[in-house]
């Protein structure tokens, strides 16, 4: 097994459970353009490739344009931190991590990512913030983890992507990084084998006790 001295994080269904938020903010957007709400459940399964394909997948293709996408933004940002908390245990794991060590690589918006991780109080815990807008490609696409692992100076070899979603862990495989797939997350592994697996958020705690120094 490799040498794990980086952790790079997916945060949606991996560091946070923001999908309560997420639902009010798209039912806002349905219930001003006369549509239905939907049901959390559903939208946990449109989560993890964007916002603009979050926005596409709640209305439908019919429906869709993308002027949607920015009233969905404006609806998001003032319910962000409505009811958006840690998972059980990931505070704890981060703690036991040092900023320099860690990375965000999420396909959220960047400044809603920032705004999110202040809210949480989580900012300081991470030397590197990717979002989803920070380059060209965003996951599956490698090029976000390259560029965080990059901004760490770490060896890919030395690095677990850390994800509930198939795009995390192409994005983190194609970077030659390990992965690590998030069962209690939104999304679903495709099928991908991967190095670490976390049926609950706290099995974080036991695949990654602590920072190694070597």
């Amino acid at each position: 097994m490799k040498n794990i001295n980086y952790l790079l994080f997916d945060l949606d269904g991996t560091l946070v459970d923001s999908v309560p938020d997420l639902t009010i903010s798209l039912n806002l957007l349905r219930a001003e353009l006369g549509c239905l709400p939907l049901p959390e459940e559903q939208v946990t399964h449109m989560v993890g490739d964007g916002v603009s394909t979050l926005v596409q997948r709640a209305l439908g293709d019919d429906l869709y344009h993308p002027t949607h996408t920015d009233r969905f933004m404006q609806f998001y940002s003032e319910h962000l931190l409505d009811h958006t908390r840690c998972y059980p245990g990931i505070e704890e794991l981060l703690a036991r991590h040092p900023a320099d060590k860690m990375a965000i690589v999420t396909n959220k918006p960047y400044q809603l990512t920032l705004k999110l991780l202040e809210g949480l109080n989580l900012i300081n815990n991470f030397k590197i913030i990717v979002g989803g807008d920070s380059y060209a490609e965003k996951k599956p696409h490698p090029l976000p983890v390259i560029k965080a692992l990059e901004g760490l100076s770490a060896d890919p070899n030395q690095a677990v992507m850390i994800g509930d979603h198939h795009t995390d862990l192409y994005a983190g495989r194609e970077a030659g990084a390990a992965t690590c797939f998030c069962a209690y997350g939104m999304g679903h592994s495709d099928g991908l084998t991967t190095d670490f697996y976390a049926e609950q958020s706290t099995d974080l705690l036991q695949l990654f006790p602590e920072a190694s120094f070597e």
